[in-house]
């Protein structure tokens, strides 16, 4: 059996684009599920705006969400290199096999004359395409051309009158017309190929099996079919997976929400609730699950499964999923990802001490049930900082006027004083313990204590509010809200 090798090949131009990364997740899925190889090419022709820095950030962006590959520039594999300017060599006996089979030609158009003949294709309702101009020169014509200064591409000579059929494992067949298409440039004049030349040579000397790509890249494939064709090579296997939109249905954009794969890791989203979201961004598992770690996703992943419709990014599932996960998650990875967060809205210092360590992972386990996103975190820390405190109805108020309210202050004061630490472990039990003491419901106890605490009826567990305040918060804040209520004890 053929070994399946699939590839993700990024232009280094910029951060990984959250699209590209459900590309590069559905090749990785489709590799590990039937036992093939995912290969990472840096497609970095576009030298003007092609970086290192950008390739860094899309390999740890890419590693971020645990998507690993078997080969890359950063793992020897045995069709290396794999960066496209490492390889413009290997280019090189294709293009003159081309001319010399008269597959290929010379023009030496200007931008004005293709602007010219852009606009009278348009002018007649028809497709721009190259008209053929340069397809028939002699030797004398080129050299007269050349004589003026002009710098030739290099063109593709594509057959007429021909169907191309592109036998797409999620669309089906697709037909093109090859008369639609003209011939296209495969040598710039700089020398450097464009992508349609390049990915079609790259992808048949790694042996790539399955091309697994975005719906806009199917134009594309015309192109690519009839180069492997001219040059006989063997065609690999394609699938065209849907476009992503926003929620009104247009082209996924920044006002949809972040675009980039960084951006989610730096709003506090964690890496596996993105993966599973943009999993089911156009497949749809067997089930009514939703929630998926990765090696559920490799067991259930199928391209039969992947929609031909497009996938709608809608953020509010997101922030549900990674909220999901956040609960999920162990109380020190929260705290983790939240140090950031809270060292930059000021509650920890850039250094943070055991003691400050220790706070912060009794905040994250205090909020951890109530966060869409780690970087929430900062929102709700009114809460459990500061002296200020706003009762927040006159609902609330009510219960600091009822009999038993002082009652069950003085209580709580006196037992908290008594406590030599206050840890989720003591407050437990001590307002257990005030229930039973005082005769009164849990409610009639719990209750005024929080607001008293919080000015708040609902919100984090008591038994880490109390904690993360400490005990010279706590006499501060029972003192500001029996004020603003004016309740005396």
């Amino acid at each position: 059996m053929k070994e399946i090798r699939v590839r993700f090949a990024p232009s280094p131009t910029g951060p990984l684009h959250i699209g590209g990364a459900r590309s590069a997740l559905f090749n990785y899925l489709y590799a590990k599920a039937s036992g093939g190889k995912l290969i990472i090419r840096i497609e970095d022709t576009d030298i003007e705006r092609s970086s290192r820095q950008s390739e860094e950030n899309i390999l740890e962006s890419l590693k971020w969400l645990g998507i690993t590959w078997d080969e890359g520039p950063d793992i020897a594999g045995p069709y290396a290199p794999y960066r496209q300017t490492e390889r413009l060599s290997a280019y090189g006996e294709f293009t003159k096999r081309l001319l010399a089979e008269n597959k290929a030609y010379y023009c030496y158009c200007s931008p004005e004359e293709l602007e010219a003949q852009r606009q009278d294709f348009m002018a007649k309702g028809e497709l721009p395409r190259y008209n053929g101009k340069c397809a028939e020169l002699t030797e004398m014509e080129k050299a007269r051309l050349e004589a003026e200064g002009r710098i030739p591409v290099i063109r593709f000579r594509v057959p007429l009158n021909q169907d191309i059929v592109i036998h797409d494992l999620v669309r089906g067949d697709v037909i093109f017309e090859s008369n639609g298409i003209g011939d296209f440039v495969i040598i710039k004049s700089d020398g450097l190929p464009t992508y349609n030349y390049a990915v079609v040579l790259d992808d048949a000397l790694m042996k790539i099996s399955h091309v697994i790509r975005a719906e806009e890249h199917l134009s594309n494939t015309p192109r690519q079919i009839v180069l492997y064709e001219a040059l006989g090579l063997e065609l690999p296997l394609f699938a065209h997976i849907s476009l992503i939109l926003g929620k009104d249905r247009s082209k996924m954009s920044k006002r949809h929400g972040a675009t980039s794969v960084v951006q989610y890791k730096e709003l506090g989203y964690l890496p596996q609730a993105v993966v599973n979201f943009l999993a089911l961004l156009g497949w749809s598992p067997a089930g009514e699950e939703e929630l998926f770690s990765m090696e559920e996703l490799i067991a259930n992943f199928s391209l039969d499964r992947v929609a031909k419709n497009p996938a709608v990014f809608d953020m509010d599932k997101l922030s549900w999923i990674n909220g999901m996960y956040i609960r999920k998650s162990p109380v020190s990875e929260i705290a983790h990802m939240a140090l950031p967060f809270l060292q930059q809205a000021g509650y920890v210092s850039g250094s943070p001490t055991e003691d400050e360590q220790k706070w912060v992972e009794l905040v994250a386990a205090a909020l951890q049930e109530h966060l869409a996103t780690v970087g929430d975190i900062v929102e709700h820390m009114g809460i459990l900082a500061g002296e200020d405190v706003t009762i927040e109805s006159d609902e609330a108020k009510a219960i600091l006027h009822e009999e038993t309210f002082p009652l069950v202050i003085r209580a709580f004061q006196e037992k908290i004083a008594q406590l030599p630490e206050l840890t989720p472990e003591s407050i437990k039990p001590l307002l257990k313990s005030l229930t039973k003491e005082l005769k009164l419901g849990g409610k009639q106890v719990y209750m005024p204590v929080r607001i008293a605490l919080t000015g708040k009826m609902h919100g984090p567990e008591l038994f880490y509010v109390i904690p993360v305040l400490g005990k010279e918060l706590i006499a501060k804040r029972i003192t500001k809200t029996t004020q603003e209520a004016g309740v005396q004890f």
